[in-house]
This record gives C-alpha cells, structure tokens and sequence, in this order.
C-alpha cells in the first residue's frame, strides 16, 4: 500500500466516524436486526445558554413551589432537542446498604415499560414480520378470542380480563405459584376465562394485552423477550443501564421499591410478568428511546398515523388512548402524548412533547404520585393548560 492511499483511507475514515457524531448524543453506527429502531441521526437545534438557564430556573421555582424542594426518591430529567436541561437524583437506591439514587441507577419503569414493547412491536408491524389487525389466532392455536387482533392489544379494545383479577383464585392459578407469561397463555387457552366485554367496543385498559404482546415479540422473533428488547432497542440505542427482569433474572438485580415510609416491598407471584411491566431504566437511557421514537426513521407515515391517535370515543371526555401511549386531547386541536405507571412502590411518568421536542421522564422507587405531577410542566415548553400550582391524583 503506498503512503498516499494509506493516507486516504485514513481521512475517509475519519470522516465516517466525524460523520456518524449527531445531536442528541446518539451515534449513527447501527447494530441489530433490519427492525430494530436507530438512533436519531438528525441534527436538531442548538440550544442558547440564555433558554436553558431561564427554563431553567422555571422548573426549579415549580418544584420549589409545589413540591417545597422534596423530591421524595424521584430521579427526573428535562430535555429539549436531545440536551438535558434540567435533572435531579434523590433518595435511596437500596436503604438498607445505604446506596443512593444516580444517574445510573436502573429502576422498574412499571407500565411505561408498555410504550417500549408497543415500539417493538411497531416496529415488527412496519417491517412486514406482523400486521396489526392480524389475529391472535393466527399466532397462538387455540386461543379462544377469534376478533382479538394486535391492535386492539396495543390499544386496550380487546375486552380480555385483567390477568391480576382471576389468577390470583387458587382454582385458576394462585398466589403460591409465580406465574410468567408462558403460564398466564396457558391459563387462557386451558381455564375457558371469559371475555369482560365484547372485542373492539370498549377501553378497558388492561395488563394482559401487553403481556400477551411481549408473547407475540417472541413468537415472531424467535428470542426470549428480554433479548428481542435487547436486540431491538436497547442495544441499538446505547440503553446500557436497561434490562428486562423475567424469571429468569437473579432477584439481586433489580431495584428495591418501597413504600411511603420506606418499608420495602417483597417479591409475589406476578414479578415475573413482563411486557406490561418489567423494565429496569434510568431517566438518560429514556431520552435516547425518546429521541429515537421521534425520529423520522422510526416508522413509516401511514403507521406512525395510527400511533398517535385515540381509538375510544364511547365516552366524552380529553383523555384517550393510542397504539401504546395515552394522550389528552383538547378542543383547540392540542394533544399531549405520554405515559404513568405503578408497580408496587414504584411510579414512572413519561411526557413526550413532540411538537416542541421535548420530554420529561420521572422515575420513583418510593411510592409517590408527585411523578405524576411534573406533567404540568409541559405549560414551559408549548400551549398546555396546564398551571404550575396542579397537582394530579391518578397513576395509571
């Protein structure tokens, strides 16, 4: 090889690497299968030291005054444009070793953990591996709801019961035995359990759906479902403090939760269910998936059309339900696109502005619905009705 071509390969390649260095934090080197999701690659505005100081300050006078600067375990962060505005860490990771909350420590997501597995499976959708109003029979012989389909999984319509309200009868299953998702299939299959309501005519929102829909990953994947999420998302998107507890996972691994006055939550029979709940992340590890669901490559139009659109209008009201988010919609045309969960003692709120890239990600492993509450602060960065002395009362 002469000097000169040595000397070219070794520019083009610097380039490459320059070239792969976006905003957000992200890289564009993709690893992982044909649908897994990437990174965003887009270079997205550059924030002023002024914006940032004065939102700044905003935020701090909310806390301040709504919640007189006692964060109560809560571990949360702001972000515009994929630059991080505004974080905070506080509490205790583990109370009886004394380990304090960071910015790395993984904490159960609880039902947030459902916008995960509904854009893996979007994204299997996208990739022809699924349709979305295919049918649950088509991929579990058996299985006794014939108008059940992938939609009205993702969007709470299936009329299925609510898995925590019948295994928990010893003639059923039981609270002795820890039920995985393998069993709660089988359940259904074996143990003629009733529909609550006939498919597609109402909202129910509901954990079996996404327990079935974390099945339906693996059916199609071929993998269990913490290493299909790992190949589809994590991994893709540099989440390397995120991981799914199954039940399989050493219980060391996962985070304590804790009730209001710190008394530690034990292990039952339904910690091992995933897909509706089950993921272990931290506030930074969500703002790359936020960014990279936000991205122009995530999904095609058509679908990403039927995402972000609410599917339950039997009931007058602002709230509705998309593909895997909730959303708020109001008469003049605005619409809030997020999700809350509760599992135990811990609670997780997800907001995501998308018209202002935006995202606000609250994280609590002691019980709290105060991480509910920083939805208000969506009134700082759009036309929200928000005001800043709300307070919220609801998880789920």
């Amino acid at each position: 090889m002469t000097q000169n071509n040595y000397f070219y390969i070794v520019l083009s390649l610097a380039l490459l690497c320059i070239g792969c260095q976006k905003s957000g934090g992200q890289h564009s080197v993709f690893t992982g299968p044909v649908y897994a999701m990437r990174p965003q690659q887009d270079s997205l505005p550059k924030l002023s030291t002024s914006y940032i100081t004065t939102k700044r300050k905003e935020i701090e006078n909310y806390i301040k005054k709504c919640f007189n600067s006692n964060f109560e375990n809560i571990c949360f962060l702001v972000a515009k444009n994929g630059k991080i505005i505004y974080e905070h860490y506080e509490g205790y990771a583990n109370k009886e070793n004394n380990l304090l909350n960071s910015e790395d420590t993984s904490l159960h997501i609880a039902s947030v953990s459902k916008v995960l597995t509904a854009s893996a499976v979007l994204k299997l959708i996208d990739a022809k591996k699924l349709e979305l109003d295919q049918k649950l029979t088509t991929l579990f012989p058996g299985f006794p709801y014939k108008d059940v389909t992938i939609r009205t999984l993702l969007n709470h319509r299936s009329g299925m019961k609510k898995y925590n309200y019948f295994c928990d009868d010893a003639r059923i299953w039981g609270r002795k035995k820890t039920l995985t998702n393998a069993d709660l299939l089988n359940v259904i299959l074996t143990k003629n359990i009733p529909l609550e309501t006939k498919t597609n005519t109402h909202f129910s929102y509901n954990n079996t759906n996404y327990a079935l829909l974390a099945l339906v990953i693996e059916k199609i994947t071929g993998k269990k479902y913490r290493t299909a999420m790992k190949e589809i998302i994590f991994d893709p998107l540099g989440m390397t403090h995120t991981f799914v507890f199954d039940e399989d996972s050493p219980k060391e691994i996962a985070t304590p939760s804790y009730k209001y006055n710190y008394v530690k939550y034990g292990f039952d029979f339904l910690d091992a269910v995933y897909g509706d709940k089950n993921i272990y992340s931290t506030p930074r590890d969500l703002l790359k998936f936020d960014l990279a669901r936000n991205a122009p490559n995530f999904l095609s139009q058509t679908l990403l059309d039927e995402v972000y659109k609410g599917y339950s209008y039997e009931a007058r009201g602002e709230k509705n339900y998309g593909l895997g988010i909730r959303l708020r919609e109001w008469e003049n045309g605005q619409k809030l696109f997020y999700h809350n969960g509760w599992w135990h003692g811990n609670t997780s709120s997800y907001i995501s502005l998308r018209k202002e890239n935006t995202v606000i990600i609250a994280l609590s492993n002691k019980y709290t619905k105060k991480t509910y509450q920083l939805k208000n602060l969506a009134a700082l960065f759009g036309d929200y009705p928000f005001a800043l002395g709300d307070t919220v009362s609801s998880g789920e």
